[in-house]
Formats: C-alpha cells, structure tokens, sequence
C-alpha cells in the first residue's frame, strides 16, 4: 500500500486549479502534523535557532558535520567539493546557515591547489551558479506570462515561436515542455555546433524530437531554452530582464540574476577548469556551455544566486506566492506549479516547474507535496508545503572537474537532517517506538505473548514514512526461528485496508490503527523494518501496542515497555 495524500485536482484549462486555503493551527516543529494549503502570506523570514523553532537540533547538527566533512578527501576518494552552503528554514524561521570549505581552491582540472593565500573561504553570501535550478525562474516567468493571458498552457510552443514546428513539432505545448513530456532530447551541443548565439538558438528550437510528445518522460534543457525564447517573445523582453523585473527585484533578491558583475566576483564560488571550451577556470561566468555560448542569458541555465535569495524565494512559495507585500504569482500558480501532471509516468512527478517527490535528492521530506530542483553544479533546493520548511544546499561540487563526483549524497544527508529534527509525537504516553533510519539495516522489536485458545486481538498505532522499497514486517513465530507474516488491517480517517503482513509507503504523514487477529499458542510477535543501501524516509513508529482475549488484556506496551526486546529500535518522544 502506498499511503498518498491526495493533491489539488488541476483543470486542463488555463489556471483553473483548486487552490488550498491558507491553513490554521500551531504545527511547527511537527513532521506527523501535515499543513494544507499554503502559510499566512505575512510570513516573513527571520533568524533562530532549530529548538527554538520546535525542532531537534542533534538530526541538524549531524548534517552539518557531514556536509563539512564531504570538504576533505578520504584516502584515494576525492572530496564532493570543495565546499558549500546550507540553509534550512522551518515556519518562517531560519534555523541554521552555515558556510564550509572554500569558494575557490584549484588551480587546474587535476586538482592543483592554488597557495593558501590565493584561495578564498566559502561564505554564508557566497554567491553560487545555479545551473539548472535556473530553470524554476524560467518557468516562473512562462506562469507569469500566462497569468496575464499572453501564454496558454495548452497552445503549441509553435504558436509563439514559428520555427519550433520543425520536425514534426507543431503540436508540442508549453504544458508538455514544463512537465519535460516533449519527447526533445536532453542536451544538444549547440556551443560546438554553431558559430554564434542566434544560430545556437535556431538549432535549440528547430530540435527534431527523440519520441513522440506525450509519451514519454525525458528531461531536456531545451524544453526550457525553448519557454524562455517563447517569454521574451510574447512580452517583448528578454528573458534576463522578465527575471529582474518579475522576480528578484520585487522580492529584493539582490545578488539573483545572469552575468553577475566582475566586481562580486570575491564573493562567487568558482566551478569548472574547462579544456572544450578552452576558457580555464570557469569562475564568475556561467558554467554551462550552452547558456555560455548563449550570452550567459538562457532558459535552462544562467542565474547566479545565494542561499539567502533562495530561501526568499523558497518562503514566497510557501506563502502562495507573496512575499514582503510584493506578489509574483498567483496561488494558482503557485498550485499548477507543484501538481503532478505526470501520472502516466510513475517516479517522474512534475508541476509546472518543480520536481516532486524525488526521494534521491528530497530523502525524508519526500512527499507528493514537496518540490524542488537540483543544479548540475553542484545547487539543490527542496520545499516541503506538508511542513513548511526548506532546505537549500549550494556547493561548487564541479569545482575543479565534473568528473571528481557527486554531491547526491549531502543533498540527502541534509534534508534527511531537517526531517529528522521534526517530531513524530507519540500517540499514547509519552514515547513511542522508532525504527531508525539506516540504509541497508534491518531492526526488529519483539513482544513475547501467551494467546489462548480463543485466539486474541492485536491492535497498535502506527505511523509509517519509507521508500517503497524499505518494508515493515508483522511476523509471528513459535520458535524463535521460524517466522511467518501476520496479516493486519490498517484504517486511517475511514479508509480500512487489508494487508498480507507487510507495508510502506510515503506521503502521508498520519498515524494510523492497526488490528491483527492472533492464533492461540504461545508466540512471539515482531515488527521488523528492512531497508535497501539508498535512500530513506522519516521511518516507522510503533505505539500504543495491546493484545487483548474478549475483556482480558493479555499484553499492554504502555505499561510495561520493558516486554519489548528491541534491535535497533528505541523509545522516541518525537
């Protein structure tokens, strides 16, 4: 079973979406405790500190440790970068922000370090390239340009940009280019293939297609080269200055936007010693070739960008839209933005914009309601409306090589931290039992009980946040030895569903009641949680456990905690 919250059903039409009212009531710090719709449109971001925000600090503080450590090469194994920037914000709150490493540290593309007094320190304002995180203000300005009726989402790309019906393409939407279901390749070499920025331009929008449009998922840089051309064109402004005028400026983002200038560049972290083309060390210009050879200004690539900006515009988000007074969309764009119109292809989840629900790089805060973006780069940021809480990870990963690795690995570990610093609140008394979150493990908590021969009943609370892959287990056994699964019946809100002994799933986000039906004999029960080498949620919790014969109660966890046998589980007040 696949315990889903259900989204905002999205129209065909325009921007006819159901929109979520602004929800009430004091969750914060609380993981088990989903918000609908969106926070207060007053809500503005301000310092503090993770307990003061209702949040664990430990989960963060261990986060922070890896992603500082990720700085240092271990053995032969090279760092993930040379270093980075995290922010995490929760309720309006910004938890931490911190700086490791160096913004610049090489000198070539094997690694040279440059002299200690040449290379410079990561700061908290650092200001990084955001690769394709560039791509949300992209479509952001397509939203806005919709909003004033100048683009339909259902209109061919082709209506706008004439020349994009080459090669069988009349038919393709901007809706199938926002949700990367065009069919176009992912990447052409438009830098080494043409002479100059409009022939680049021309190659990216007459691109001939890999597939037919609509049946198939593929991520590609040129359906958001393609918007970007298609924003300018129907508004009469380039594409930098819809981003200026529309987004960074209204919001007061003052170091977001293209071709940063030469005398911030102290404070931009450098990327890639690049060979082909032979520019050297890429460092205040756009990493991307393309968006490079494009004059720094592209649909896919090109906004440089710090955490602060980030977390404004990850705030404006949260609150539908607004921000400071100033208000860049709609909330039902906001909402078109994080629907999934990509049903018909599973694991791929798309709004008009964002990512949802990517458990490789959004780990315990995957949710159907959770978006965000990734930046080859080395940038990631992730939004989680279910909390009301951000997390956004900015290194310079391809700094001095692309080929030293990837940063996937502190992208999960610091939205892993922000989950865990979430509470789960016990269902009875003051703790529940907690499986724990480690890849590749499996832990187990056993309860000894004595049925009689009219059989008894099993009932326990039960909250559940895994990757499809990682499975809780009811077993039962009489040995010791030999286990066998324990259907059960899990009913949350009116929904009863029947299960063979197993379950995961995630997005959800709510206890649940389980009841099981016990044969007579002497057993011993086990809930057991496995999980596979990658990726996690926010874990299993068991509580409340009870087995009962007609009146007599045979077993009660709340009252004796210490029956449990526990193997890697705990006792957990959040």
């Amino acid at each position: 079973m696949k315990l889903v919250k259900p989204i905002a059903v999205v129209s065909t039409l325009m921007l006819t979406v159901a929109t979520p009212a602004v929800a009430s009531g004091n969750k914060s710090g609380r993981f088990d405790q989903p918000h609908d719709g969106y926070a207060p449109k007053s809500t503005l971001l301000r310092d503090s500190t993770p307990a003061k925000a209702g949040l664990d600090p430990a989960p963060i503080d261990a986060a922070l440790a890896q992603v500082a450590g990720w700085t240092q090469p271990s053995g032969t194994v090279k760092p993930l970068y040379a270093g980075a920037v995290t922010l995490l914000g929760h309720d309006g709150k910004v938890v931490t922000r911190t700086a490791t490493g160096l913004a610049l540290k090489y000198s070539d593309g094997s690694g040279t370090e440059l002299p200690a007094d040449q290379q410079i320190p990561m700061r908290t304002d650092t200001i990084f390239d955001m690769a394709s995180v560039s791509k949300l203000f992209t479509s952001i300005v397509v939203m806005q340009q919709v909003e004033k009726g100048k683009i339909g989402l259902d209109t061919p790309i082709a209506t706008y940009v004439p020349e994009f019906a080459e090669n069988g393409k009349g038919a393709i939407t901007v809706r199938q280019a926002l949700t990367h279901t065009t069919g176009l390749p992912a990447w052409l070499p438009l830098w080494s293939a043409q002479p100059d920025p409009a022939s680049r331009m021309h190659m990216a929008l007459t691109a001939k297609p890999t597939s037919a449009p609509g049946t198939t998922y593929l991520y590609s840089d040129l359906n958001l080269i393609s918007l970007g051309e298609v924003a300018a064109r129907v508004s009469g402004k380039t594409l930098d200055k819809l981003v200026a005028d529309g987004i960074t400026k209204p919001l007061q983002m003052r170091d977001t936007g293209y071709n940063p200038d030469e005398k911030k560049k102290p404070r931009i972290a450098a990327t890639e010693y690049q060979t082909a083309p032979p520019r050297g060390m890429v460092w205040g210009s756009v990493h991307d070739e393309n968006a490079w050879s494009l004059g720094g200004v592209a649909g896919h690539a090109g906004v440089f960008s710090t955490a602060d900006d980030l977390a404004v515009l990850a705030q404006t988000f949260l609150n539908g839209g607004s921000y400071r007074g100033a208000r860049i969309l709609k909330e039902g764009s906001v909402t078109a933005m994080i629907t999934n119109f990509n049903q018909a292809f599973p694991g791929n989840d798309h709004g008009l914009g964002f990512e949802l629900n990517q458990r490789w790089y959004m780990g315990g805060l995957s949710a159907p309601r959770t978006a965000g973006h990734t930046g080859y780069t080395g940038t990631s940021i992730v939004i989680d409306f279910d909390s009301r809480s951000f997390a956004i990870l900015l290194t310079n990963r391809v700094h001095p090589s692309r080929n030293w690795g990837s940063n996937n690995p502190a992208r999960r570990a610091v939205v892993q931290g922000l989950a865990l610093s979430l509470g789960v609140g016990p269902r009875h008394g003051k703790d529940a039992w907690f499986s724990g979150t480690t890849d590749a493990s499996t832990t187990t908590l056993d309860a000894k009980v004595a049925v009689p021969a009219a059989g008894a009943k099993l009932s326990f609370d039960l909250f559940v946040d895994t990757e499809e892959t990682d499975l809780l287990y009811l077993e039962s056994s009489t040995d010791g030895t030999t286990w066998t699964k324990v259907p059960f019946t899990v009913r949350d809100r009116g929904t009863v569903i029947d299960r063979d002994g197993s379950i995961s799933g995630s997005g959800d986000r709510h206890w649940h009641q389980v009841s099981a039906d016990l044969g007579a004999g002497d057993q011993t029960l086990r809930w057991r949680y496995t999980s596979d080498p990658l990726y996690q949620g926010r874990g299993v919790y068991v509580d409340g456990v009870k087995v009962s014969s007609g009146d007599q109660v045979l077993f009660d966890g709340e009252r004796t905690p210490e029956s449990f046998i526990a193997s890697g589980w705990r006792l957990s007040r959040r």
